[in-house]
């Protein structure tokens, strides 16, 4: 009998899951230890932890001076597998990385040593379309699902090529800014999209960049199946880690809350 993939059966869920962003290697391994149980504690259904790269290129000021912060303190690859296992064995765990790192370590390689530390799946936000092809053979050879970030201008044309190959889950960013956005969300653009995106595939939907506030986070969760908030929690755990779990709670009880009324309309 096949096991069920704890990821799949979160997103199968009726209710709206709440993921957790966490770049990998901007504070020592026990210290990012302590941070993830606090965040699982606090109502982080899954995490999703960033491979740090030298130019994300999707990434707002806030989560690239994470990225460098962590490149500093070196030995990133093997914090981000210590992050990944030790995240893995509290929630399902993705990790969302560059191309850049991907070819730097090789697809192959790093596909597997990712799997071996218990990562669910691996999000390559930029894959060039050149390499799509010996990705999607290296992360099946290892066991791992593809996410696909889908951007909000693709026509209805490019859809099907765009999910054709993704497993795991489709990526609707909520805004078309770099991640820390806090502007206004297009919230009926958004249903529209994720409509769009369930009529092309039956993967889940997530949904991230812009959710800057648990309110927001109330109004996106009956689109999709799970909320990601990275620039929250970033910026709680740069300028001191201790209240990063508190932000964390007040978007789970937003989504709860979210739920309720959706229950009771």
């Amino acid at each position: 009998m096949a096991i069920a993939n704890p990821l799949d059966t979160l997103l199968a869920q009726p209710l709206c899951a709440l993921g957790v962003f966490l770049p990998a290697g901007v504070h020592e391994p026990d210290v990012q230890h302590r941070q993830l149980d606090h965040l699982a504690r606090a109502g982080a259904d899954l995490f999703e932890i960033g491979l740090p790269c030298n130019n994300p290129v999707l990434d707002g000021r806030l989560i690239r001076s994470a990225y460098q912060r962590a490149l500093v303190e070196g030995n990133v690859l093997d914090r981000t597998v210590r992050a990944v296992a030790h995240a893995a064995s509290l929630r399902p765990t993705v990790v969302m990385t560059y191309w850049e790192p991907v070819r730097h370590h090789g697809p192959e390689p790093l596909a597997r040593l990712l799997a071996d530390a218990g990562a669910a799946g691996v999000m390559v936000v930029d894959l060039p379309r050149a390499e799509a092809h010996r990705w999607r053979h290296a992360a099946h050879d290892a066991g791992l699902s593809t996410p696909h970030l889908i951007p909000r201008t693709a026509a209805d044309t490019d859809l099907a090529l765009m999910v054709e190959d993704a497993s795991g889950w489709l990526y609707a960013p909520a805004s078309s800014g770099l991640t820390g956005y806090r502007g206004r969300l297009d919230l009926a653009g958004l249903a529209a999209f994720t409509k769009r995106l369930r009529a092309a595939s039956s993967l889940p939907v997530v949904s991230g960049v812009g959710i800057s506030s648990p309110a927001l986070a109330a109004r996106v969760a009956p689109l999709v199946d799970a909320v990601i908030i990275g620039t929250p929690i970033v910026r709680a755990l740069l300028s001191d880690p201790a209240p990063a779990a508190a932000v964390a709670a007040t978007f789970a009880q937003a989504l709860q809350t979210s739920i309720g009324a959706a229950r009771d309309a």
